[in-house]
């Protein structure tokens, strides 16, 4: 290896080894050569000349012997001289098969893939994994073995520095064989599904990355926005794996708050608690900051308010929950005085940095060690600032305009900006903090253009993600289905009244033939603070207690739990479009007759006793089931419940796996020692999304599996006389098909008792 370049008879006997006439390669031929003299070693330099000649004679024209000349010294320099003939043995076998259109991006991914595996073993590794796709692929098409060129192989190469920026091989391999498993027969899905475009794509994607994801800890973040800052709204994830050169910042709007898709562990803080500090950060905002006019401001005077109303929401957040300050300054960089020249560079950015960081220190005793007199002055005048109170956001934008004034440099108007340890990721990126004068192409107004979100749908739950059952490759698409969660609307709980007492007669038949299932061994629980009725003796001592100047105790009441009969019960009701159908023999709708029959089963139930609860689903997509609670276990039957029920209203369609899942979720929870998920439905799992009316059948049988692994037995009550035909398949012999409907109010709550006897 030596440096400078060659000299003429070196570069000739070079041409002559490499045997390549392409002039494309003639005019960077030289400076190729140069770079690979002080890389590579003698022998090194003569593997280097015959893979290039190799490449430039197979027939694929000029790029991969171009591109190979171009990018093997440095791939070398990385991983060794030791890795060419793995890459060349890799190039051959896609020579001789059908895929030599994929030794092009293969060759061009090869530098950033060594970037990110930086050991020949694990270059292997990715070898391998690639010519294992290529040979399950091509040979897969029409079952004709190498016939066919792979239609994925070259999507996959390219898209490959990307992937490993967020798998590691064993998560590559994963994603990769769901993709072979699934796609193998079909070309162009095959094509979306490696090129990143498919849904289950990015699905498996997400499942396979490292880190904290937002989907798996929705929820708990929901709560813990809710439960310390009294705040609440949607969380939504934006995707990190799509931005190579600066990754987006959370932010909130009209739509909710904007988060990374995931999270990894940095700097001793789990991801979670990384989505936490995002989160207490942008709820300070939506507390304390009001929005300024931006119209008379510089972007520099804009950057410098931004940075001392961060500071200031974040100092009023550690005001409030002083173990705060921990995971800030564990997440905001540290930058080093004096790392920025001033003279060739703008260091604003980096000013503000220092100053940014200097404000998260508590004031009594500062740990940043800056010595810079405007930044310590002003870090004191903040503080002072805020002794006083909460200050605003108008007087913090007085001072920063202050500090602007008075640390001014002519360098900050270089181009050259200094960017190290200057990004605070947990951050949000302050749109919220600006509004306008003039509205220009500047600025985004898409706002205005955005659908309003109603009241219900703002104080819904957030989504809860659920796998679905792909049965043609016998495997999970995962977090392929959002089921949103609502408490029903009411409506006049006197109809559900007018309904029993059309059914009178019914109801006291029934009434008889409970009174011989419900358990007579009954136990008194006393010491309650809440209960069924005054327990008199413990009042009587309480009220003693009283009188002689002692505490009462206040546990005056008792209740009385059945010893003999432990059932809990959940009742899931298709509530789809076709319920709004007549039914047949009958002048009433189904969803009619359904009331009806839930009206009268919940009264029995009640008298029974049994823990119950009722639901309704329908679903428009996957993207959007919905889930209504119409009765909680923690509810009795009164007429809160019957005005859920008597508001009952059919639409959309019926994605039942997902919706049984999620029942079952709940059910599960209940400690009982038998569980009965009873789903009342008209036809069919089916949704305007899934073509293949097999899909979402195999789906719920996969679920009733699942079901029935939680010890929970789930029946079916099929309305549709066709069903014999799928039902069977779902719920093997746990159904039963009414084909008179009009008697499903009298045959329901018989049907229950069978099954709880």
């Amino acid at each position: 290896m030596r440096s400078g370049p060659p000299p003429p008879a070196q570069l000739q006997a070079w041409r002559q080894q490499l045997d390549c006439g392409f002039p494309q390669i003639a005019d960077v031929f030289e400076d190729c050569m140069t770079k690979a003299q002080a890389t590579l070693t003698p022998e090194g330099m003569a593997a280097y000349l015959e893979a290039g000649r190799f490449l430039g004679k197979m027939g694929r024209g000029v790029e991969p012997a171009l591109i190979f000349l171009q990018e093997w010294p440095q791939v070398a320099r990385i991983l060794g001289e030791s890795a060419l003939p793995a890459i060349m043995n890799a190039v051959q076998a896609m020579w001789k098969s059908p895929n030599g259109k994929a030794i092009t991006p293969f060759l061009q991914a090869l530098a950033a893939i060594a970037r990110r595996l930086s050991s020949p073993e694990q270059l292997q590794h990715y070898l391998d994994l690639a010519l294992d796709c290529m040979e399950r692929t091509s040979s897969s098409i029409h079952g004709i073995h190498k016939t066919y060129a792979s239609p994925g192989l070259p999507a996959f190469f390219q898209q490959s520095p990307q992937l490993l920026a967020l798998l590691s091989i064993g998560g590559l391999r994963n994603w990769v064989a769901y993709g072979v498993r699934n796609y193998s027969h079909h070309p162009e899905r095959q094509r979306d599904y490696f090129s990143r475009q498919s849904a289950d794509s990015r699905a498996v994607l997400q499942r396979e990355r490292h880190g904290t994801l937002l989907v798996d800890h929705t929820r708990a973040l929901d709560l813990y926005l809710r439960g310390l800052w009294r705040d609440g709204d949607h969380l939504v994830p934006y995707s990190t794996a799509f931005s190579e050169l600066r990754q987006p910042q959370p932010y909130f709007d009209t739509l909710g708050i904007r988060l990374p898709d995931v999270y990894d562990d940095s700097r001793g803080l789990s991801g979670l608690d990384r989505y936490r500090a995002a989160l207490a950060h942008m709820a300070a905002h939506r507390r304390w900051s009001t929005a300024i006019f931006a119209d008379n401001y510089s972007p520099f005077q804009r950057l410098a308010i931004e940075c001392f109303e961060d500071a200031r929401v974040d100092a009023l957040a550690m005001r409030t929950y002083p173990g705060l300050r921990r995971a800030l300054l564990a997440l905001h960089p540290s930058p080093r005085e004096g790392a920025c020249n001033d003279q060739i560079q703008s260091c604003l950015r980096h000013r503000l940095a220092l100053l940014s960081r200097a404000l998260l220190d508590a004031p009594d005793a500062p740990s940043h060690g800056y010595r810079d007199p405007d930044l310590n002055a002003y870090v004191q005048r903040f503080h002072a600032l805020l002794a006083t109170g909460e200050s605003s956001t108008a007087e913090i934008a007085a001072l920063a305009l202050s500090y602007v004034a008075r640390t001014r440099r002519q360098s900050d108007q270089s181009a050259d900006i200094y960017f190290q340890d200057t990004e605070v990721d947990y951050r949000d990126d302050n749109r919220h903090l600006w509004k306008f004068h003039e509205r220009s192409d500047d600025e985004e107004m898409f706002e205005e253009h955005c659908p309003s979100t109603t009241e219900e749908e703002a104080s819904g739950l957030p989504p809860r993600h659920y796998p679905e059952w792909d049965y043609s490759s016998q495997s999970y698409r995962p977090d392929w289905v959002s089921l949103y969660e609502h408490l029903h609307p009411s409506g006049n709980a006197a109809d559900i009244d007018r309904l029993l007492a059309k059914h009178s007669a019914l109801a006291k038949r029934l009434q008889r033939l409970l009174d011989l299932l419900k358990p007579q061994d009954k136990l008194r629980v006393r010491y309650q603070e809440e209960g069924s009725e005054l327990d008199l003796d413990v009042a009587l001592r309480s009220f003693i207690d009283f009188k002689s100047g002692h505490t009462p105790d206040p546990r005056i009441n008792m209740s009385h739990r059945t010893d003999g009969r432990s059932i809990a019960v959940m009742l899931l009701l298709d509530l789809s479009q076709s319920l709004n159908e007549k039914a047949a023999g009958s002048d009433q709708s189904i969803l009619e007759l359904s009331q009806e029959a839930v009206s009268l089963l919940g009264g029995a139930i009640e008298h029974l006793g049994d823990a119950f609860a009722i639901a309704g689903f329908h679903s428009n997509t996957r993207h959007d089931v919905r889930y209504l609670h119409i009765k909680g276990y923690g509810e009795h039957w009164g007429d809160a419940v019957k005005a859920r029920l008597a508001a009952m209203q059919a639409g959309w369609s019926t994605r039942m796996g997902a919706a049984m899942r999620h029942a079952a979720h709940y059910l599960g929870a209940q400690q009982a020692d038998k569980k009965l998920l009873l789903v009342l439905t008209d036809g069919q799992p089916s949704d305007v999304d899934a073509p293949d009316e097999r899909l979402l059948i195999e789906d719920a049988r996969q679920a009733v599996k699942e079901i029935g692994q939680q010890a929970i037995f789930s029946y079916c009550i099929n309305l549709d006389p066709k069903a014999d035909a799928y039902v069977g398949d779902i719920f093997g012999r746990q159904y039963t098909v009414i084909d008179h409907i009009e008697r499903l109010p009298e045959q329901l709550p018989r049907l229950f008792m069978a099954l709880t006897r």
